[in-house]
């Protein structure tokens, strides 16, 4: 079992030498993957209904903690990697020019040591779409047509694309990722995300889920997956944020190869090294 972080640009690790630090803790610890989280704005008040917490409120308020562009983020930190995977946990795709996004991180992922991943999410934060001028209605058909958009800019040109959202004729899009494409990692904890990694994700990352849940999504991924014409065991599957030592084995009995852990200080990330990541087999 391979283990991650989210939030990894958020906090005291969105400044330079917090970055530094946490780069460094996260090698000697063996952790696979820092995921960094999304947003552009916040809001001061908002109606939608955060998912993950029971009251429908993000955690914190907004001004009690930095939250850095993530690929701006992500590319500062590159140059300290040596084993660490970085992967966007999640990018809100649907607020995104996929155009630029697929330039962004085909860059980085040329710069990036060993492994970039492109986490993706349609977003649950209404008020901020609305900020940034962006439709909120229909964002799942938007993301798909992003993730098949950076696809064919990545394949190499000259790319034409003619979608609903996104149009194009004729373009080059250089540099191309160094393995010719970016792994799309789906995320979410509904079953609309989890068919959406069936059809088209690389992977599949639902957050902060009973195991039960977990497995109920997991059926419904695979299903879409083998209904696409995929097939689902090349589809990777990520889960956060199980605690419980005991829980691993049932995790790993569903596929699970990474589960991702909320975000740590320095300290508490040693311990989780010592105390769970050396011990696995």
């Amino acid at each position: 079992m391979r283990f991650g972080m989210q939030g990894a640009n958020l906090g005291r690790y969105a400044r330079a030498e917090g970055a530094l630090e946490l780069v460094s803790v996260a090698e000697e610890v063996g952790l696979a993957t820092l995921w960094t989280a999304d947003h552009v704005v916040l809001p001061d008040a908002y109606a939608s209904k955060y998912p993950y917490a029971a009251d429908g409120r993000m955690p914190g308020a907004r001004t009690d903690f930095d939250f850095p562009e993530l690929v701006v983020w992500m590319a500062y930190v590159a140059h300290a990697l040596r084993s660490v995977r970085l992967a966007t946990g999640v990018v809100i795709l649907p607020q995104r020019n996929p155009l630029l996004l697929a330039k962004q991180l085909a860059t980085l992922d040329n710069l990036v040591v060993p492994e970039l991943a492109l986490g993706i999410g349609v977003g649950w934060l209404e008020e901020e779409c609305v900020a940034l001028g962006v439709p909120w209605e229909r964002r799942g058909q938007r993301t798909d047509e992003y993730v098949a958009a950076m696809r064919e800019l990545w394949a190499g040109g000259p790319t034409t694309f003619a979608g609903e959202f996104s149009r194009f004729d004729g373009i080059y899009c250089l540099p191309r990722p160094k393995h010719g494409t970016i792994r799309v990692i789906v995320g979410g904890h509904t079953e609309a995300a989890a068919r959406r990694a069936g059809r088209l994700g690389d992977g599949f990352y639902p957050w902060k889920l009973p195991i039960e849940r977990l497995d109920h999504l997991l059926t419904v991924m695979r299903q879409a997956a083998t209904d696409a014409g995929r097939d689902p065991a090349t589809i990777e599957v990520i889960a956060g944020e199980e605690k419980d030592p005991d829980q691993f084995h049932r995790l790993a009995d569903l596929g699970v190869t990474e589960i991702v852990m909320g975000p740590m200080n320095l300290e508490k990330l040693r311990r989780f090294g010592d105390e769970v990541i050396a011990k696995q087999p």
